[in-house]
């Protein structure tokens, strides 16, 4: 029997038709099914990050993963050398597919990445601590990355002219060591899905599978298959995609449930207004969910009730409602209710406890402050081990329940080449 489908919706700001342009026509003799790339989680700042091979001679480039992002756009003031860099110039169909209004007539003292006359700006976007650059250069140079059938990794592919954006070294600001950039994979036609999906001519999906070891982003159609040969695909639900042109939230989540208990909350803050404000969407840049303070509250109250007879102990930052975790027998399952009591996405387990030191649990929910952008930001922690795909030509969402109810986790894709 078929999933059941549910109507969640997404962010504005991940998803998008996408337009070929005639600039990604790659390796004709070989057109893969899909690609694959690593993820880790930087230990450090929370962050996930993953690796392209840039320029060329080819050079390993270290990426924040950001999954509302609306391109990939790395550093070019420091030692960025490639002989098959190319400038976008103004008025090209480049300039037009990126939606760019500015550009730069002349720039000294001379030429290079991210500083060439007549070239169309872009305003790249470190979205971790919310800094923009104005003064981007749209580009392309030569991108590889590793092909997969599902199961394992296959060969290496390149494009040719992949589309980017030159950012400044300021941006890194907040980064994870090492860092160079950021891996969008919005809904914008110059994202990181919609490049790949032009350049292969592959089905325009993409899948996101975080853990805290090492997960993978898989762009094109499963199947996406972990040891001991499990095809997660085949745990999907399906939603629609309904895109908000106004926030980059959607207004999905109409109710939450703790142990089946309804939270009392505002449920105004669910809905989008005139404004933007309200709604839900899905980050990879915040490590935990974010809740607006109202509905925090409520959240805290009720899952501290639900566990009352559990010692609490002192809040650890950012975390408020912690706990002696040698007396906890089990966690309570928390429900995002979406269209109706019968179809939520479940949050339990190591998903909705955080292990903040040794002996001590937190709930692992943020307070983002009253009235923000966004009212509920579900983010890294709540989905690691939780398969994500976004298929732009159908519109609609597939997401899974834990893979540990599947006794597999995103940690088990065999990396091992057999190329």
């Amino acid at each position: 029997m078929a999933p059941p489908a549910n109507n969640l919706l997404i962010s504005c700001i991940l998803f998008c038709c996408l337009i070929a342009v005639s600039e990604a026509e790659a390796q004709p003799s070989f057109r893969p099914k899909a690609l694959i790339l690593p993820v880790t989680k930087d230990p450090s700042t929370l962050q996930y990050l993953t690796q392209i091979n840039q320029r060329t001679p080819l050079v390993p480039v270290k990426l924040a993963l950001d999954l509302g992002g609306q391109y990939l756009w790395v550093d070019c003031e420091q030692g960025y050398v490639s002989s098959s860099y190319k400038p976008a110039p103004c008025g090209s169909a480049q300039c037009s597919l990126a939606n760019s209004k500015s550009c730069t007539i002349a720039c000294l003292p001379s030429p290079r990445p991210g500083c060439n006359n007549n070239t169309c700006g872009l305003m790249p976007e470190n979205t971790v601590v919310t800094r923009t650059s104005p003064s981007g250069q749209f580009g392309q140079d030569v991108v590889s990355i590793q092909s997969t059938d599902g199961s394992n990794p296959g060969k290496i592919v390149k494009v040719p002219n992949f589309l980017f954006t030159c950012g400044a070294t300021f941006l890194l600001d907040g980064l994870a060591k090492g860092v160079k950039g950021m891996a969008g994979l919005g809904r914008n036609k110059i994202s990181m899905p919609s490049r790949f999906s032009a350049a292969f001519s592959f089905h325009r999906k993409f899948a996101v599978c975080l853990t805290a070891g090492k997960g993978a982003v898989f762009f094109g159609d499963g199947p996406y298959v972990m040891l001991p040969n499990i095809d997660i695909s085949k745990s999907l639900i399906f939603t629609p995609l309904i895109l908000n042109k106004i926030s980059t939230a959607s207004e999905g989540v109409n109710s939450i449930k703790i142990n089946n208990k309804i939270v009392p909350l505002n449920t105004t803050l669910l809905k989008i207004n005139e404004d933007g404000f309200g709604g839900t969407k899905i980050s990879t840049v915040q490590p935990h969910t974010v809740l607006d303070t109202s509905i925090h509250k409520a959240v805290i109250a009720t899952f501290a009730k639900e566990l009352s007879g559990v010692p609490r102990v002192a809040g650890v930052r950012p975390f408020e409602l912690c706990y002696n975790s040698t007396a906890i027998g089990s966690t309570r399952q928390i429900d995002l209710v979406l269209q109706s009591s019968n179809v939520y996405w479940r949050i339990f387990g190591a998903n909705s406890m955080v292990q903040v030191k040794s002996g001590v649990l937190c709930l692992g929910f943020v307070d983002g402050g009253v009235n923000p952008r966004t009212a509920i930001v579900i983010g890294g922690h709540q989905v690691e081990d939780n398969l994500l795909q976004f298929d732009l030509a159908a519109s609609r969402l597939g997401f899974s329940s834990s893979l540990l109810s599947r006794q597999t986790t995103c940690s088990n894709f065999n990396f091992t080449s057999t190329a």
